[in-house]
């Protein structure tokens, strides 16, 4: 069998809160393969949050290990964590996370510049990927002329615009209304279909069902780990 894609041993991640340490991953034990489609589950205070950080190298566990891609993620500084961000993960936000100010197409070319790619390669890379999210003919809008949905539909272009190895979305459909929340729903399955990672926190059960593999977490520990 291929390595997999993520590869996380006895992950711990304590947190010192005056005089006290919080324990919220207690040793987790989790592999993810090339292509799967992940849904992270669990009540508030279960981890799933700390446990989403680790995966998107927007922390480091208290111990353990974390191959990423063949990478050991677990003991890199914060400017080698930033450079595997950039290159490795798309991140989706419940809220978004679009400057203001800024197109769509500037929107989505952003994480280019820090690659690296020349104004050309990162204009025509961001049209392919609005073209692919249904927002050909709002290119030029700025997230205020935009609906919810059209700016989560962005925010997806671009954590998709360096071809990244996962796509991590945290509660992606937590500020839209239900008819919106499934058409972006199924353009995750889309993304899916084409080959990518994708990793989905929430704690909503039909969203969730759109994975192919339910993790729930609870007190700091895998509950339960389904593939359906």
């Amino acid at each position: 069998m291929a390595n997999p894609l993520i590869k996380i041993t006895d992950i711990k991640r304590n947190f010192t809160l005056g005089n006290e340490i919080v324990y919220v991953l207690k040793g987790i034990d989790l592999q993810i393969n090339k292509g799967e489609y992940v849904a992270l589950m669990g009540p508030s205070g279960s981890g799933k949050s700390t446990l989403m950080n680790l995966l998107g190298c927007l922390d480091t566990p208290t111990s353990g290990n974390y191959i990423l891609n063949g990478k050991d993620v677990s003991k890199m500084r914060d400017d080698e964590l930033a450079e595997i961000r950039n290159k490795e993960i798309g991140f989706v936000f419940q809220t978004f996370n679009l400057l203001p100010r800024t197109t769509a197409l500037d929107n989505v070319a952003l994480p280019m510049i820090y690659a690296g790619y020349s104004k050309s390669e990162r204009k025509e890379r961001a049209i392919d990927v609005l073209k692919q999210v249904n927002l050909a003919d709002r290119m030029d809008h700025q997230p205020n002329q935009l609906s919810g949905g059209q700016r989560q539909r962005v925010a997806i272009a671009r954590a998709l615009v360096n071809k990244p190895s996962i796509i991590l979305a945290d509660e992606p459909t937590g500020n839209l209304d239900s008819k919106t929340s499934v058409e972006i729903m199924a353009l995750f399955d889309e993304i899916h279909a084409q080959g990518n990672t994708v990793i989905l926190v929430t704690h909503e059960e039909d969203i969730a069902e759109h994975a192919h593999r339910i993790i729930r977490l609870r007190d700091g520990v895998i509950e339960s780990d389904t593939i359906k």
